[in-house]
């Protein structure tokens, strides 16, 4: 399998070298072990004569002209982590040059691949228009906004979609690998995992900031807010609009453009993250937990927290 890695100015050195590593121990591994896999031809490519990563590490690279066209090509991470430098960096001539060369490589039969803020750079090619994807998830409202025709699942930490695969934050660079890895050889995947001591993640969820998001949008901070202070009540989602001054379809609006869910899903996630904190700060019952956070009954919580968490109560409750 030829892969091309685009190697982009002021690029997240880690985000690299997890690529780099994850196939080249790929390669090793199953020489070394008498796997049988065509294995992984790994080639830095650019669209400039000299690279350096945020770190400032020079980066050599193979000019893309100069290159036969790759099974694959991966964008890694740039390190612009906030929308305020992010957003300016894919508008410089170096970034104009790479999207123009994404678009030709998938002319030309190219698979794509990206992660973390590299799915940024994937985006503003055009080429995921239509498309399912993740990024990186506190840049989840501004990918949302910049780019309405991406199917967008944030939670997700990998993505595949016609041809293209998406990653989600950071080390999510691995897990992208693994899957390339995976649909290679999927004996050898697992053997890379272990070298690594990895372990196989399926969401982001578990580590959003839920908090950061919703206060990117003053609506969406107030319907946070105002459920919050009545979890333990019956909450109606035409009183609430109502209460907040404003519509049913704009709070629903609201909050799949910054969060990516239905009001009625985030009340749902407060109401576990809530008794999720009783269970481990009080020894109230599992029925008066319930209560407090809105159910009629233990039964309903136990299960919505088997179903979501994929936890009982017993898992959930400190060991003493």
């Amino acid at each position: 399998m030829k892969i091309s890695i685009l190697a982009l100015e002021g690029m997240f050195d880690t985000g690299l070298t997890t690529v780099l590593d994850a196939l080249g121990m790929a390669n090793t591994l199953a020489e070394w072990t008498g796997m049988p896999t065509p294995g992984f031809d790994v080639t830095l490519v650019g669209v400039r004569p000299e690279v350096r990563t945020a770190l400032g590490l020079q980066v050599p690279v193979r000019p893309i002209a100069d290159t036969p066209v790759p099974d694959w090509v991966i964008v890694p991470a740039l390190a612009s982590i906030v929308p305020e430098l992010l957003l300016p960096t894919l508008g410089h001539d170096d970034i104009i040059d790479a999207l123009g060369a994404l678009r030709s490589w998938h002319t030309a039969g190219t698979r794509l691949a990206a992660a973390c803020t590299g799915t940024f750079v994937l985006a503003e090619s055009g080429l995921l228009a239509g498309r399912r994807a993740t990024t990186t998830w506190w840049l989840s409202p501004v990918f949302r906004q910049r780019y309405p025709d991406v199917g967008l699942d944030a939670h997700r930490i990998v993505v595949p979609s016609d041809g293209m695969v998406t990653a989600g934050a950071a080390l999510s660079h691995l897990d992208l690998a693994l899957w390339l890895i995976r649909n290679n050889s999927p004996e050898l995947a697992a053997l890379v995992a272990k070298y690594l001591v990895f372990d196989t993640r399926l969401s982001q969820s578990s580590y959003m900031i839920s908090d950061q998001l919703i206060h990117s949008d003053a609506l969406v901070e107030r319907f946070d807010r105002f459920v919050r202070e009545r979890l333990d009540s019956t909450l109606a989602l035409d009183a609430i609009a109502e209460a907040l001054g404003t519509s049913k379809r704009t709070l629903s609006r609201r909050l799949d453009a910054v969060l990516g869910k239905t009001p009625l899903e985030h009340i749902q996630d407060l109401r576990i993250e809530r008794a999720v904190h009783l269970l481990k700060t009080s020894q109230h019952s599992v029925d008066r937990i319930a209560a407090q956070v809105g159910y009629a009954d233990g039964v309903t919580l136990r299960t919505l927290l088997r179903r979501r968490l994929g936890k009982g109560i017993r898992e959930l409750r400190p060991r003493e």
